[in-house]
């Protein structure tokens, strides 16, 4: 039976925030003489809330937004139950990997699964897909192997980046895995980059993952050498997600993920025993709450003072309007661990490279819909697939076809000429000499 992918937090926002839909986007036409402004009608099915400062540059890459947002029935319509079945029912891809373990500068092990076969199978320059797993998760959980294979299928090279202590990883430092450490991210990211120099690369991540993901992006704009990403079910706030996993029926999901949190802990003890006095051992061992367990470890192990100063330096919503690359978001509106309050509308609106899908239903990482419901893939893969697919199509574009492909879609151009420099430029311009 599969392990449960579950990630950081919260309880349910009422589906009612669809109806709180961002006016659409002003379209720019241009005429011989004057620019008009009107406004345009979404170009994507009501059923999704699509918003962002990018929307009208990836949204006709997406060939299904089209298409309503069908949930399964019985099992979609309650964010609970897709959760769980979701987690437990959902089939898993046969993949084979073939481990590679990384030490970093501080002496720590990451362990990354690359599927076998395809370093002799691929040429050199296929494009290649990092996947960060939620919390406790990792490259054997359903939801990560079905986007692998999608990728696959589309001639992609996959690896699953474990973090610290996920996957069975090898620890050999008392540090496990965290929302706010992005420096094994830029150790991940530059190995396999130094190992395929001329691939472009892009990452996808999944709650915690997907926190750990744009925290990365946010925070080393200018180191992060992605040429795309995608953000699924993040919890963007983690003070709010805190608050929200230890309300109602969200226990449930603190104590399973609070179980596999000090399952391994329990494995990697004796890392962590008389090294700092301030690491509360019995409460690592036996935690009530995951806040509990990041006051008694992880905090500890990053240096912070307390579990809130941890919570409240590791949200990724402070950071998305420092991204610099192409990055999609999908949020469900009814997600009972990534609350939809917490999602960052306003930062990802003003950020021209940010582009945010909300679904009405989905759950924490179901999405039980879609023509593979209700136990192959979620209906996400297909919206991402399409995304990455179109940056690497404009990453295999020739230097200098942007500006005549704008031109030949009829994209909003803006142009400012001066007539008088106009009238001195001679028919035609002489070939410049190479």
């Amino acid at each position: 039976m599969p392990s449960s992918p579950l990630s950081l937090t919260s309880t349910p926002p009422s589906i009612t925030l669809l109806h709180h839909q961002r006016p659409p986007l002003p379209t720019v036409r241009v005429g011989a003489t004057a620019a008009t402004t009107t406004t345009a009608m979404p170009d994507h099915h009501p059923s999704l809330e699509i918003t962002g400062g990018g929307a009208e540059r990836f949204l006709p890459a997406l060939n299904t937004r089209h298409l309503p947002y069908k949930p399964f029935p019985i099992i979609g319509w309650n964010r609970h139950l897709e959760t769980i079945f979701a987690a437990f029912f959902r089939t898993i891809p046969d993949v084979k990997y073939r481990r590679e373990c990384l030490r970093t500068k501080d002496n720590g092990t990451i362990a990354l699964d690359w599927v076998c076969g395809d370093r002799s199978n691929l040429p050199p320059d296929s494009p290649i897909l990092i996947l960060l797993p939620g919390l406790t998760g990792g490259s054997q959980d359903s939801y990560v192997k079905h986007m692998l294979v999608k990728a696959k299928s589309k001639g992609w090279r996959v690896v699953v980046f474990n973090s610290r202590g996920c996957a069975n990883s090898p620890v050999t430092t008392p540090q496990l895995q965290t929302a706010s450490f992005t420096e094994d991210t830029c150790h991940v990211v530059d190995h396999v980059s130094s190992m395929f120099p001329k691939a472009s690369i892009f990452g996808v991540g999944w709650s915690l993952g997907g926190n750990i993901l744009v925290n990365y992006l946010g925070r080393e704009p200018h180191r992060c050498s992605l040429s795309g990403a995608v953000s699924l079910c993040n919890p963007f706030n983690l003070v709010i997600a805190d608050e929200n996993l230890r309300k109602g029926f969200n226990n449930i999901y603190d104590r399973a993920l609070r179980g596999g949190l000090s399952a391994t802990f329990s494995k990697h003890v004796s890392l962590f025993e008389d090294v700092n006095d301030e690491y509360n051992i019995q409460a690592g061992l036996n935690p009530r709450t995951v806040r509990e367990y990041d006051e008694a470890i992880t905090r500890v192990s990053l240096g912070f003072k307390s579990v809130d100063e941890y919570y409240s330096n590791s949200c990724s919503c402070d950071v998305v309007q420092h991204v610099r690359i192409p990055l999609l978001c999908i949020q469900a509106a009814n997600d009972p661990i990534a609350p939809i309050e917490a999602t960052p509308y306003e930062d990802i609106k003003e950020n021209p490279n940010c582009m945010l899908i909300v679904t009405p239903q989905g759950g924490h990482l179901g999405w039980v819909a879609g023509d593979e419901a209700p136990f192959g893939a979620p209906w996400t893969d297909i919206m991402v697939m399409d995304f990455l697919e179109h940056l690497r199509n404009e990453k295999q574009k020739p230097k200098g076809t942007e500006v005549k492909d704008t031109i030949q879609k009829g994209f909003p151009l803006m142009l400012e000429v001066d007539e008088n420099a106009v009238k001195k430029l001679p028919f035609c311009l002489p070939e410049r000499k190479q």
